[in-house]
C-alpha cells in the first residue's frame, strides 16, 4: 500500500508516517522501481498501536522498546513492565493533578472572600500573605 492510502486509512499524514519511520517504528517498507514507498498491511495495525499508546502517554521510544518487528514476536513481559509503568506514572500524575486542582480551589476561595470594600490590590497582597508568598517592597 502507498504512503498515501496508509495516511488516508491511519488518518496521519504522509510526513508523520514517514517520521515513524525513520524512528524506526514502521518496519518492513519496500521501495518500488519508481522510489515510491510500499507500505505491509500490518502498517495500519502498527500505526494504530502507536497512536493510542501516545494518546496514552508513552513516548516514541517507550513505544520502540516494547513495539515488535512483527506480530508474531510480542515481548510479553516487556509489555507488561512497560504497561504496569505507565500505570505507576499516570496515577502519580493523578496524585499531582489532585493537589494542583486542590491549590487552585484554596486559591479562588481565598481571592472570592475578598472583604466588602477592599481594593484588588490589596486583596492580592492578602491573598499572599495567607499562602505564605512575601511580597518585596520596592526601594524609594
Amino acid at each position: 500500500m502507498k504512503i498515501g492510502e496508509l495516511a488516508r486509512r491511519t488518518g496521519l499524514t504522509a510526513s508523520t508516517i514517514r517520521f515513524y519511520e525513520s524512528k524506526g517504528l514502521l518496519n518492513a517498507v519496500d521501495r518500488q522501481s519508481n522510489g515510491y514507498r510500499e507500505y505491509p498491511t500490518e502498517a495500519v495495525a502498527v500505526l494504530s498501536i502507536i497512536i493510542n499508546a501516545q494518546q496514552t502517554g508513552f513516548t516514541l521510544d517507550e513505544i520502540k522498546q516494547v513495539l515488535p518487528v512483527d506480530f508474531s514476536t510480542w515481548r510479553h513481559e516487556d509489555l507488561v513492565a512497560a504497561l504496569r509503568k505507565k500505570i505507576g506514572d499516570i496515577e502519580a500524575m493523578e496524585v499531582r493533578l489532585a493537589q494542583n486542582k486542590a491549590n487552585l480551589i484554596t486559591l479562588m476561595q481565598l481571592i472570592d472572600a475578598k472583604p466588602e470594600g477592599m481594593e484588588c490590590k490589596d486583596n492580592a497582597l492578602r491573598v499572599m500573605d495567607t499562602m505564605g508568598i512575601t511580597v518585596g517592597k520596592k526601594a524609594a
